[in-house]
């Protein structure tokens, strides 16, 4: 489950072979970019061998790319000496991307009267092609850890928000996302089909909203709007997720899809 749910979609192993035409990209950089994203879909402190494995470079590339890392505060030795991990420098750049996002800085106020008002998880997200990354997450007290993250993505094709995103869209663009999709099921119940998929999308158009039950986690029902960029195409989405065992679906859906729908609209206004 959480190999699934970290960063569906989002390996840059290898990025250096996209771009070997192009005259202005730099290597190198590409190279130390490349061992900072050894970390997505790690559990633990990784050695040289396993970040040079990840990054696709050799052994002796690696050591000076985290030398380097190391110095300037982006990586770190793990304190039992088992190997290294991200360092805190890179919060600074999120703060960074969070702090200067147009639609997070409009988004953070109403979601919090929403949060207050509704007393259920919810959660901004960014689009990025075949997944959503969290870029607010007001959680709920049932939340595990990873759920309560900044970072945390799911797939586009399966998720509320994703599906409402999609609602927006093209339909070819549906198809090439869900296509592209590693739709390996999340729980028993994610939809994988891409004809199935295409009617969930096309009832999110109907709707306003998306909805979604267990597809993500085992006993979760989610509501998704998406919201537009400045250029009118979905940028992100809201997502308003609950328990099944204290919501009939047509209760949720009764009392938050109004709700949701219209803080949607607030943060577009």
């Amino acid at each position: 489950m959480v190999r699934s749910l970290l960063r569906p979609g989002s390996d840059t192993t290898g990025s250096q072979k996209e771009h070997l035409e192009d005259p202005l990209f730099t290597r190198s950089i590409g190279r130390a970019l490349d061992v900072l994203s050894a970390f997505h879909k790690s559990e633990q402190p990784l050695s040289l061998s396993e970040i040079a494995q990840s990054a696709q470079i050799d052994r002796s590339a690696a050591q000076r790319i985290v030398h380097t890392l190391r110095r300037l505060g982006y990586i770190r030795r793990d304190e039992h000496g088992r190997g290294f991990l991200p360092d805190i420098r890179i919060l600074d750049h999120t703060l960074d991307y969070l702090r200067l996002n147009p639609l997070v800085r409009r988004a953070t106020p109403v979601l919090l009267e929403l949060r207050r008002n509704v007393r259920e998880r919810v959660d901004l997200s960014l689009f990025d092609d075949l997944r959503v990354v969290y870029a607010a997450r007001m959680q709920s007290k049932r939340e595990t850890f990873h759920a309560t993250l900044v970072g945390h993505s799911v797939p586009t094709y399966c998720s509320s928000g994703g599906r409402a995103i999609l609602s927006q869209l093209e339909s070819s663009e549906v198809d090439d996302i869900i296509d592209r999709s590693d739709r390996t099921p999340l729980t028993p119940r994610t939809l994988t089909e891409p004809a199935t998929i295409r009617d969930k999308v096309a009832e999110a158009r109907d709707k306003g909203y998306a909805l979604t039950l267990e597809e993500i986690l085992i006993g979760e029902i989610a509501i998704g709007v998406a919201l537009p960029g400045p250029d009118g195409k979905p940028a992100g989405a809201i997502h308003l997720a609950g328990s099944l065992s204290d919501w009939k679906p047509e209760d949720f859906v009764t009392r938050f899809a109004p709700l949701i729908s219209e803080a949607a609209m607030d943060i577009t206004r």
